[in-house]
């Protein structure tokens, strides 16, 4: 995988916005567009997962702050299912909460409060595309949230089935 990536996202709503993600050290910065500046760093001396953007999907091992202020992040384990991959933030401020998905091979759906606002994709290196709801009205603290989520673990997941054959055929000798 790769060290540092810079890339600028084009939102429809937002405009230009910037992701800078670095796998080897564990960093991600989300900023631009009007959004609050989203910041995701990994603990040193975590073992270093290669499928994973940010480098681990340990809770224990992640901060995640949004405009400055610490906000709770949930990776879930990430193995038979496509919700298994799914991935909590809430604040403890706001009182808000945000879920990214995935619901397809490539793409995952943002939920803000359990309303579907927007769907993300990309594929782990530091590109992150999105749609949002006509009329989900999202604001630039759920696009920074969706934004970073997407950048750190990436998007989509295979289906059910096809983990499961994937995991007894692992374990076949």
């Amino acid at each position: 995988m790769y060290s540092f990536t810079h890339v600028c996202a084009d939102d429809p709503l937002f405009g230009s916005i910037g992701i800078e993600l670095d796998h080897e050290n564990g960093a991600l910065v989300v900023d631009g567009g009007g959004l609050p500046r989203a910041e995701m760093t990994r603990a040193a001396g975590t073992p270093l997962e290669s499928h994973v953007p940010i480098g681990t999907r340990d809770p224990q091992c992640l901060i995640m702050t949004v405009d400055d202020t610490a906000v709770t992040l949930r990776p879930a384990k990430g193995f038979l299912t496509r919700r298994s991959y799914r991935v909590d933030v809430g604040s403890e401020e706001t009182g808000s909460g945000h879920r990214l998905v995935p619901d397809s091979l490539g793409s995952s759906r943002l939920l803000r409060d359990g309303v579907v606002i927007g769907a993300f994709t990309s594929t782990g290196d530091g590109e992150v595309t999105a749609e949002w709801e006509p009329d989900a009205a999202p604001e630039p603290h759920d696009a920074a949230i969706g934004y970073a989520l997407a950048a750190a673990f990436g998007t989509g997941a295979e289906p059910m089935w096809k983990l499961t054959l994937e995991a007894v055929l692992a374990m076949w000798p």
